[in-house]
């Protein structure tokens, strides 16, 4: 397998590329879309986090863990900040956060400029996060979704792309100046 590598953060997975003798057109078949996931977590979060990690690698992403693996009480801010700042820097495509009611974390990553992230309980949520917000972080909250659910939305989250158009002058004027 070979991949196209983007600026964007994004690489597309080809399992068949090649050139024609013409050069004039490049052909491929494209499987899927390959990032770079940060993700972070605080006490409430390791068993969600080994679940969407697992998900995660077994969809070829690529994975940059900022969360604790331990239930030892923990300030999510530690491990949020750092999800945020991978997002912002486009070190990483997209941010995963993890805490108990996801609130906390959702704070400390929306501080950052650049950052919007949602709280999603719901793919439905999750996938009106993409779409309407180009939300680029998604918040989870641990005590209030099952582990199954959380998984279902950050599969959503990562194949929902934003629409633009109307959404895109609104979420221009989140950021403060």
């Amino acid at each position: 397998m070979r991949y196209l590598i983007f600026d964007t953060g994004f690489q597309i997975a080809s399992s068949s590329l090649f050139l024609p003798e013409s050069f004039g057109k490049f052909v491929h078949t494209l499987n899927r879309i390959i990032m770079k996931i940060s993700i972070g977590n605080d006490h409430a979060g390791p068993d969600y986090k080994k679940a969407i990690v697992e998900m995660l690698q077994a969809n070829g992403h690529e994975i940059i863990n900022h969360g604790t693996d331990v239930f030892d009480s923990v300030d999510y801010p530690d491990f949020g900040h750092p999800v945020a700042t991978d997002v912002a820097n486009k070190t990483a495509s997209l941010g995963i956060v993890i805490c108990g009611s996801g609130n906390g974390i959702a704070m400390t990553v929306n501080k950052h400029q650049g950052i919007r992230a949602a709280l999603c309980w719901t793919k439905e949520i999750a996938m009106l996060a993409r779409q309407h917000n180009d939300a680029n972080i998604i918040s989870i909250p641990a005590r209030f979704t099952s582990i199954p659910q959380a998984v279902e939305m950050v599969q959503t989250f990562l194949t929902t792309d934003f629409e633009g158009g109307r959404h895109a002058n609104r979420v221009n004027k989140i950021a403060c100046q």
